[in-house]
C-alpha cells in the first residue's frame, strides 16, 4: 500500500508550477524590464510603471503631459545648502530625513517624511518653505509633481546633507524604510537601509 504522504508529494512536484509574472508598463502593457522609468499620474497621484517609449512620450520635451508626467533621472546635491535647526523644526518634521516637492494639483509645497506607516506628510509652514527657498534659490528649478527636494539632517538637526531627486526615489525609501522599522526609532535594520540609500544617492549625485 502506497505511503499517501508519498502520494501528496507526487501530486505536488505534478502540478504545473504558476509562470512568473512578468512587469508590464501600466499604460499600453507591453513587459519591461526591471530597470525601467516611472510616470507620475497627476489625477490619481500615483506612480505608474512605464515602457521607454511611453516614458519618451509624457517627458518635458514629448507630446503628453497634461495628465502624466515621466520622471526624471537627475540626481544633484547641494553642499552649500543651508537650513538651520530652527527652520528645521519650524518644517515639524520629527525625523531626520524628509522630502518636499511641488504638487500641481494643490498649488504649493508638500512635505513628507518616511516612518513605520510609510510616507506622513508635515502641515508645512509656507512662510517658513519660502525663507528656505529664499536662503536657496536652486529650489526653485524643482519640476513640480516629478522631482523632490531630500534632506537629511545630521545629529541636532544640524549640517543638512540636501539633493534633489526623483520623486520614486523617495517613495523607494519610504518603502524599503517601512519594511525594516522596528521599535520607536526605526532600529539598526531601519539605520542601516537608510545609509545604504544616503550612499547610492552620493554616489549618483552631481
Amino acid at each position: 500500500m502506497s505511503d499517501p504522504l508519498n502520494v501528496l508529494q507526487r501530486i505536488r512536484e505534478s502540478r504545473p508550477r504558476p509562470a512568473e509574472v512578468e512587469e508590464r508598463c501600466g499604460l499600453c502593457v507591453e513587459p519591461i524590464s526591471a530597470q525601467h522609468g516611472h510616470i507620475v499620474d497627476l489625477d490619481a497621484r500615483t506612480l505608474v510603471c512605464a515602457c521607454r517609449g511611453c516614458y519618451l512620450l509624457f517627458t518635458s520635451e514629448g507630446s503628453g503631459g497634461v495628465r502624466f508626467r515621466a520622471v526624471p533621472d537627475r540626481y544633484l546635491a547641494y553642499p552649500d545648502f543651508q537650513l538651520s535647526p530652527a527652520q528645521w523644526d519650524a518644517l515639524q518634521i520629527p525625523v531626520s530625513v524628509a522630502f518636499f516637492f511641488v504638487n500641481s494639483s494643490l498649488g504649493r509645497v508638500a512635505a513628507f517624511y518616511p516612518g513605520p506607516a510609510g510616507a506622513t506628510e508635515s502641515e508645512l509652514g509656507l512662510d517658513t518653505w519660502e525663507e528656505v527657498v529664499a536662503a536657496n534659490p536652486e529650489l526653485a528649478t524643482l519640476q513640480p509633481d516629478v522631482e523632490a527636494f531630500l534632506v537629511h539632517a545630521g545629529p541636532g538637526r544640524g549640517g543638512a546633507e540636501c539633493f534633489v531627486v526623483p520623486i520614486d526615489a523617495c517613495y523607494e525609501l519610504v518603502g524599503h524604510l517601512r519594511r525594516t522599522w522596528r521599535g520607536f526609532d526605526g532600529g539598526r535594520e531601519a539605520r542601516d537601509e537608510l545609509d545604504a540609500f544616503f550612499d547610492r544617492v552620493r554616489a549618483r549625485s552631481r
